[in-house]
């Protein structure tokens, strides 16, 4: 981590304060969830407008933050993510979340599209991550601590909050929309994982792949934010589909369940 690090972040958000005020949550919408983002109203700022503020090159990552309200909560919404495997340092990849925190969010909710891994999983399947796998070999807590966003050592056995994924899993009850848990396990990418990657994965107990998120709910609970994490499986893992993979499937699986998703983000975040 460089010393730098929270000036840049306290800079993105002093922007973020002086355009659209403070905020109670924010969400990070990935891959599949940028639905979410087309019924949203607010004061939208597009990330190139926004010191520091790293540009997501994904299909379907929009690239605009979206203030606004929530369930009666002042709300920040990222729609789209930069990416390690773009060649953004690891410390602009979580740059959104860490000036989020400073803005008051002490409510980070983060979404992605992933590859099934998990015995019974099929595309259009919800999933609230319980845990994760770092197998991609960055750290955006590596270097000297500051001090200022969180401690040397922050304890991990909770990155993401169990209140949190009770309140989803209430909502989803209440929808009649299947969700299960599980263990995410993140690679750098771009490339999707090999058959060989993805029985390791498996093995060391993933239910899902995937090339984003872990790097947020790291920085994210550094900063002492509780964090839900939600996976769209959009395919099934190299190894399990029987046709390559691609990203026209991730989106199209994405469009064809987005009805199904976006009441249940909206309760979710009117709850939490």
């Amino acid at each position: 981590m460089n010393r730098d690090t929270f000036d840049r972040a306290a800079d993105l958000e002093r922007a973020i304060a002086a355009a659209t005020g403070t905020h109670q949550v924010a969400v990070v919408l990935g891959s599949g969830f940028g639905a979410f983002r087309e019924i949203t109203e607010g004061t939208v700022i597009p990330y190139s407008d926004l010191p520091g503020m790293p540009l997501p090159a994904a299909v379907g990552h929009t690239g605009e933050m979206v203030s606004t309200s929530v369930g009666g909560k002042p709300t920040l919404l990222f729609s789209g993510r930069a990416h390690a495997y773009e060649g953004h340092p690891i410390d602009q990849v979580v740059m959104a979340v860490r000036a989020a925190v400073l803005n008051g969010c002490r409510s980070i909710v983060l979404t992605n599209a992933a590859g099934g891994c998990g015995a019974g999983q099929s595309p259009g399947d919800l999933v609230l991550i319980t845990d994760h796998l770092n197998l991609a070999g960055l750290n955006p807590l590596v270097g000297p601590n500051d001090d200022r966003l969180g401690p040397r050592f922050p304890d991990m056995s909770e990155v993401y909050s169990l209140r949190m994924r009770t309140i989803a899993r209430q909502v989803a009850a209440e929808l009649d929309l299947p969700v299960s848990d599980g263990v995410y396990a993140w690679f750098l990418g771009p490339m999707y994982e090999t058959p060989a990657e993805v029985r390791m994965a498996s093995a060391l107990g993933a239910h899902l792949v995937g090339m984003s998120t872990v790097p947020e709910a790291i920085a994210a609970h550094h900063m002492g934010a509780e964090v839900l994490a939600i996976s769209l499986v959009t395919n099934l893992a190299a190894g399990i589909s029987p046709t390559p993979l691609s990203s026209d499937e991730v989106m199209a699986t994405a469009a064809a369940t987005s009805a199904r998703f976006v009441p249940f983000l909206g309760q979710v975040l009117a709850r939490i």
